[in-house]
């Protein structure tokens, strides 16, 4: 994630500005460059999927470890010299997501899917204004 400062509002707008030479009557100025690096909690496209009603299928479970696979690879889609060694990946990391997710426990309350969709959908919606 990158995140960009105003320098017109900055209070030390001068210390991030570099002044150049004027040549031929154009005065010119340089920004600094400020990048912060945030890591972010999760990868957006995997989805929890503890604790809902109804519980979680065998297609999500696939579907995370589909993403995570992907994520940690960076392959979109394995060549094929590597596509036995990412389909048994994903489907080992289905199979121990799947033990993972029916051993935990909780004292909590089930989530909605419809209601954690509608959430998501509203949530979308205000960060990209569609």
């Amino acid at each position: 994630m990158t995140i960009r400062v105003g320098l017109s509002s900055h209070p030390r707008r001068d210390d991030w500005i570099s002044r150049l030479p004027c040549e031929n009557g154009i005065e010119r100025h340089v920004a600094k460059v400020l990048i912060l690096e945030v890591p972010t909690a999760m990868c957006r496209n995997i989805k929890t999927l503890f604790n809902f009603d109804p519980p979680v299928t065998d297609e999500e479970v696939r579907a995370a470890s589909l993403q995570f696979v992907r994520k940690i690879t960076g392959f979109n889609k394995p060549s094929k010299a590597n596509e036995a060694s990412f389909l048994a990946a994903v489907e080992e990391v289905a199979a121990i997501s799947t033990r993972l997710l029916r051993s935990l426990e909780t004292a909590a309350v089930p989530r909605n899917r419809e209601e954690e969709a509608a959430k998501a959908k509203a949530r979308a919606a205000e960060r990209f204004g569609s």
